[in-house]
């Protein structure tokens, strides 16, 4: 039987690959989310109440400054998150994508909990599995790959000791 949350997604999929939402989406979604993690601790995400979602914390490529940046993640079924960079269906990867290429060693908070992990880029032959498993959580997803006009970088999360990353 269908969860409520799987009810709801399937009701608002559809509407999150509209015009609207990917013009609207970029520009609203993360004030809110900075908002509702001050206000929360780092605890709840707007995202995260129909997805599993987390802040990844990178390096930027060119800056060399921390970013933040709050996505929507799939786990693998081992432990590990697969992050998608879809940026709403735009031309351009998104930003973080290029700072885990430059710097695969990132951080991530889930649900207030903070690790290291270390990103590494999903290769061409495991791409179908991935897209598989997020689309599982989110149908529908790898419409923004197509209407894109690029392939986008899908990424595996893998938790690590934490060695050098408690000053992050």
């Amino acid at each position: 039987m269908a969860t409520v949350q799987q009810i709801v997604r399937s009701v608002i999929a559809p509407l999150t690959r509209t015009s609207l939402f990917r013009a609207v989406g970029p520009v609203l979604l993360p004030p809110v989310e900075r908002l509702l993690a001050r206000l929360t601790g780092g605890r709840v995400q707007l995202s995260g109440l129909l997805v599993p979602s987390l802040v990844l914390h990178t390096i930027g490529a060119k800056s060399g400054e921390p970013r933040d940046t709050y996505l929507m993640y799939t786990a693998d079924g081992r432990g590990r998150a697969i992050v998608a960079g879809t940026t709403f269906a735009q031309e351009r990867h998104p930003g973080w994508t290029y700072n885990l290429l430059a710097h695969p060693d990132a951080s991530i908070t889930v649900r207030g909990r903070r690790m290291p992990v270390r990103a590494s880029l999903i290769g061409e032959d495991e791409r179908d599995a991935a897209w598989a498993r997020i689309e599982a959580q989110w149908p529908g997803y790898r419409g923004y790959e197509r209407d894109s006009g690029r392939v986008v970088r899908l990424f595996r999360l893998q938790p690590v000791a934490d060695t050098h990353h408690a000053s992050m």
